[in-house]
């Protein structure tokens, strides 16, 4: 059994071809569709955690490697599951298109942040899947992400992945009379 364990969580990433077999033998169709969407979301976190890697210096590049590392196992696991299961894995981009290239601490803060938040959003999907092994690797996923995110930032969000709530408009007046 190959396991990665990751520095920020002490969570546990398994990457092993039986317990992918499982997942995948009885998943539907349409569950490889989203777990290749899960998969793409993985793809451009290494991208992303590669070049902040390359950008930042001491702790933070700690917690940095520890992040790439963690998505790279993610990221090979889910490529697995979906090959297990006649699916074809999807491929990575040759670049993506990031809101900040982070040229200091805080901008690569900033980029983790909005990356796991990605991730999250991409697993919530994942949740939905109709085989419970696959329900719970995205729960996890989803759990292990939020607590990537506040290593890097202290902050929580009450439903991680969800887009945010609409504002609402103002009440209208009503009519006296």
């Amino acid at each position: 059994m190959n396991e990665a364990t990751t520095a920020n969580t002490g969570a546990t990433v398994k990457d092993t071809a039986a317990e992918n077999e499982t997942v995948m033998s009885r998943a539907a169709v349409n569950d490889v569709a989203v777990v290749n969407k899960a998969l793409a979301a993985e793809h451009a976190a290494v991208y992303a955690y590669g070049l902040m890697g390359a950008r930042t210096t001491g702790s933070l590049r700690a917690k940095v490697t520890a992040a790439f590392d963690a998505h790279r196992a993610r990221r090979d696991q889910l490529r697995t599951l979906v090959s297990s299961g006649g699916g074809k894995p999807a491929e990575p981009e040759a670049a993506y298109a990031l809101p900040v290239v982070p040229d200091s601490a805080t901008e690569a803060v900033k980029l983790a942040v909005h990356v796991e938040a990605g991730i999250t959003a991409a697993y919530l999907e994942l949740a939905a899947a109709t085989e419970p092994a696959t329900r719970r690797l995205a729960a996890l996923a989803m759990q292990e992400s939020a607590v990537r995110s506040y290593g890097f930032r202290p902050a929580v969000t009450a439903f991680p992945g969800m887009p945010p709530r609409a504002p609402q408009p103002p009440a209208s007046p009503k009519p006296s009379g």
